[in-house]
Order: structure tokens, then C-alpha cells, then sequence
């Protein structure tokens, strides 16, 4: 169509050597599943701001996610995996990269800036090109890329076409869209940041999640006869929060019927930082969870119908928790009980993912895995997948999943770090956090408390043992501390003009 940018297939990484080898690699595929002489193909799903609870198969009594489920139901679900970070660029880093963000000191999302008691850490605003992608890493092994949705790694001469996707449509630098409808634009007679580039045709009406669908069904047939890697990142379900109208009637019908459970609609997160939203009743919201389910049901059904269902991997996951908590108002569409907070916290709603992985002939259908899990391990998992050596030297803080995948034994992994020296929107402040086993820590850098929980008997982090442990509340943080070291993570520093609320002296 009009408008797509598409670059050889081959990416910018296979020159030179690499290009060379290439003829081998296709002899060399031990360890591929699906066809005889064929690696297997990866459709890599992405949504944003997707919560952990908003899936059926993850406990929705109100969200209908037949198809997401039907894919949980063929592959392995995770109830412990993690994204690298609470916002979405850094965790869309750690996925193309293996790497914490902390490593690649981009450590919010981009754009972000807000400053208070602190000044938030300098941090990088693009993808570094010296980065080798696993788009760059599958391509040098004669993979087709193609990337469709949101990008937010970076301006112009950092979006996909540049970091080894030799086709993409619909990423740029902006984190959010305009307007989920056709021409996808605020204002159709004025360019804005936001708007969605390269879907210029359309018709009046069109759905921007049916629409990257389309596109990204159009990819999976003219590639049939190759093994490829599709990334498709919707925007959805972020904001603006915008369903189609007939879905948006669909669960209001449904909200209405329902009767109004006990309890509160809301609470406040750590002494008034931010109000976190305690009900999934936004029909609105609804209807965009809706329309990203028929999406993956979409997918499905294309590698049915081109043949290619038994030798494809289907990667399902969210960049960060659920949005839920806001700071100086409770107007958040969606909860992900019992976990607490949301999206920007360290807290388990800011950063634990619905997870699900199909790898057919391998995963047992319907498995459920339990250990904790992070979004820097996919670049090892999909190069043992397809067959290829690992790259040690760029995936530096992920792990195969493989032991787990194939149920033969568990991660070497002492612990899992987050590392966040900003501010962000919903309330949460600058800190670090930590998971080793069943123990929680959480570290503020403002004033440097630390927040210990045990997450094995307090899922919803509503008992803080930090005073009870404090033995081991110093020891996680020294790791933390020492974890940072070796990150060469940047810390935020004390900010000269400012003046704490209320104060007017």
C-alpha cells in the first residue's frame, strides 16, 4: 500500500560477513521446530498497557478474550512474568535488546520529564543504532521482519526500518495515536505528533486495531513460502480510550445487568501518591480489550489458512501493568485486583504481564508456568527457538526460557531488578525494585525507604515487612545497590527550586 516503508528483507546488519554466511545458516537447523530444513516463524504480540487481569484466562469476569484464551489454552501461560520497567519504552527496549533498561539508560518513557522533590535521571531518547536487534539477529539467518504498530524508540532514523525490520507500518516515535478511527488524526486538517504515519487511505469508520490487523494478515500471506518474524504492536488498548461504537453498547448492556459488588471503588496508593481504580466496569475499555482479542483471533486463523499454524511461535505480551492509577484523580478505566497499583508503580500491577507462548510440538498445551519471568529473556528464548547460537554479549540480562517451555528445569536467576529514576503521571516517584524468590523490595529515593514483601502469602502487597526484616530488607537493598553498580545506572539528584506543596515561604 501507499505510503509503507519497506527496506530489504535482510536488515541493515546482514552486510559484509554476515551476508556471506548466509547460504550456511539455512543447512544448520538443529533445534527448529515445524517443517524438515525450515525454521519456524515468530508473531511477536505486543499490547500496551494491557493489565494483568484483563484477560478471561487471567481472571476478567467482564473482558471476553475467547481467542487470547483459546492461545493460552495451546501454549504455556506465565503467572509470574515481568516487564523491564512500568512504562513502555524501556520494556520495548529490553525486548528488541535483552538488556535491562537500566543498561541502555533508557530508563522512562520517551518524551517524559516531570520533576519534583528530584530531578529525574538524563536518559537516552532513541534505540542506539549499535544495538543489535533480535529483528537484526533473525534477519542475518534470512528471516522476513516486518513491524506494525507502535514504536516509541525513537525519532526519525531510529524507527524500525532502521534497527532491522525491513518493513514497517505504523511505527514512528509518538507513544500514542490521535484518534483510533480513520484518518487516525485529531484534527484533519493539521499534522500533530500523534498521528499514525504511513495509513494516509482508509475508509471512514476504520478501527486502527482492525486496520493494523489487516496489515499484519497481509504480511503473514505474501510470506508464507519464508520463515518470518511479524512484530505487531497495537497501540491499544492506551490511550484515548476509543472502541467501536457497537462494542461500546455491547458492554454497557452488559455493565448494566450486572449487579454492583461490596467494597470500595477506588484507594489511594502510598499515602495519597496516586488513586488506583478497584473495578473493570469502563465499557469503553472494554470494547478496545474486545478488538484486541479478535485481532490474535485474526492471526490464528490466517496461519491456519496459509498452513503455517504448526510452524509458528505466537508470543503474547504487555509492556508494562494495566492503567489503573492516576495521580490527582480516580478517572483510570480498568483494575487488575488483587494486585495493587498500576501502571508507573513498582508495585506487581505496574510491571506483572499477561504472558502466553504457543511453540507447537513443544509446550504442552494448556501448561501453566509459575516462575518469575522477564521481558529481556526473549531474545535468548527465540534464537534457541529458531535454532541459532546465542549472542551473549548483547542479550546480557536475558535467559532462555527454553527449560521451562520444554518443562526440563527451571532459570538460573538470583533475582529480578526495576530501576526508575523519574516521576511519572500516576503518582509513583523515583526508586528501584527487586524479586528474589517470594521477596518483594521495594526502595524510594527520596527519603530511601524500603517497602518488603513477602509475595508468596501477600499478593497484594498490603503488608509491609520491612520493619519486621530488616535484616533482610538491608540485604536486598545492598543487592539493589550493587545491581545499579554494575548497570552504571543514572540516579536522580536533589532539585534546588523546589518547594513542597503547601509550603509558601
Amino acid at each position: 500500500m501507499a505510503g509503507i516503508r519497506r527496506r530489504d528483507f535482510l536488515g541493515r546488519a546482514a552486510t559484509g560477513a554476515a551476508a556471506v554466511a548466509l547460504p550456511g545458516l539455512f543447512t544448520s537447523l538443529q533445534g527448529c521446530s515445524g517443517q524438515a530444513g525450515r525454521r519456524p516463524n515468530f508473531v511477536f504480540i505486543l499490547i500496551d498497557d494491557m493489565g494483568w487481569t484483563d484477560l478471561g484466562s487471567y481472571g476478567s469476569d467482564l473482558y471476553e478474550t475467547p481467542n487470547i484464551d483459546r492461545l493460552a489454552s495451546q501454549g504455556m501461560r506465565f503467572t509470574d512474568a515481568y516487564a523491564a520497567c512500568a512504562v513502555c519504552s524501556p520494556t520495548r527496549a529490553s525486548i528488541m535488546t535483552g538488556k535491562y533498561p537500566a543498561r541502555l539508560d533508557i530508563t522512562d518513557w520517551i518524551g517524559g520529564g516531570q520533576k519534583g522533590m528530584l530531578l529525574p535521571a538524563e536518559y537516552e531518547h532513541q534505540l542506539p543504532l549499535e544495538e543489535v536487534t533480535i529483528a537484526e539477529a533473525l534477519g542475518e539467518a534470512g528471516y522476513t521482519t516486518g513491524y506494525i504498530g507502535k514504536w516509541h524508540l525513537g525519532d526519525e532514523g531510529f524507527h524500525p526500518e532502521d534497527q532491522g525490520f525491513g518493513m514497517n507500518i505504523g511505527g514512528h516515535d509518538a507513544g500514542q495515536p490521535s484518534s483510533y478511527f480513520w484518518p487516525y488524526r485529531r484534527n484533519p486538517d493539521t499534522d500533530s505528533y500523534h498521528d499514525v504515519p504511513d495509513l494516509k487511505e482508509g475508509n471512514e469508520g476504520e478501527y486502527l486495531t482492525d486496520r493494523l490487523t489487516d496489515e499484519a494478515v497481509r504480511f503473514i500471506e505474501e510470506n508464507r513460502d519464508r520463515p518470518f518474524l511479524l512484530y505487531l504492536a497495537h497501540y491499544a488498548v492506551h490511550t484515548p480510550i476509543q472502541s467501536r461504537p457497537e462494542l461500546t453498547e455491547k458492554y454497557r448492556e452488559k455493565i448494566e445487568g450486572r449487579s454492583r459488588p461490596d467494597g470500595p471503588d477506588h484507594r489511594t496508593e502510598h499515602g495519597g501518591w496516586g488513586i488506583t481504580n478497584l473495578r473493570q466496569d469502563d465499557p469503553v475499555y472494554a470494547g478496545m480489550v474486545q478488538s484486541v482479542d479478535e485481532s490474535v483471533g485474526r492471526l490464528m486463523d490466517a496461519l491456519e489458512e496459509i498452513g503455517e499454524s504448526e510452524n509458528t511461535i505466537i508470543i503474547f505480551m504487555s509492556d508494562n501493568g494495566g492503567l489503573t492509577t492516576y495521580a490527582r484523580s480516580a478517572g483510570a478505566p480498568t483494575a487488575v485486583l488483587p494486585l495493587r497499583a498500576g501502571k508507573g508503580w513498582y508495585y506487581e500491577g505496574g510491571i506483572r504481564e499477561p504472558m502466553i507462548i504457543r511453540w507447537p510440538e513443544t509446550v504442552k498445551a494448556g501448561s501453566v508456568c509459575h516462575e518469575p519471568v522477564i521481558s529481556t529473556d526473549f531474545y535468548p528464548t527465540m534464537l534457541e527457538m529458531a535454532g541459532l547460537p546465542p549472542r551473549p554479549d548483547q542479550h546480557r540480562d536475558g535467559l532462555t526460557l527454553t527449560p521451562l517451555l520444554n518443562e526440563t528445569g527451571g532459570l538460573d536467576r538470583e533475582a529480578l531488578y526495576w530501576h526508575s529514576p523519574h516521576y511519572h503521571g500516576s503518582g509513583n516517584r523515583p526508586g528501584g525494585a527487586m524479586r528474589a524468590g517470594r521477596w518483594k523490595l521495594i526502595e524510594w529515593f527520596e527519603d530511601g525507604n524500603l517497602e518488603l514483601y513477602n509475595l508468596n502469602e501477600d499478593i497484594s502487597e498490603e503488608h509491609d515487612l520491612a520493619a519486621e526484616l530488616p535484616e533482610r530488607a538491608e540485604e536486598m537493598r545492598a543487592m539493589l545497590a550493587a545491581w545499579r553498580v554494575e548497570m552504571d545506572a543514572k540516579m536522580p539528584r536533589p532539585n534546588p527550586d523546589y518547594v513542597p506543596q503547601g509550603d509558601t515561604s
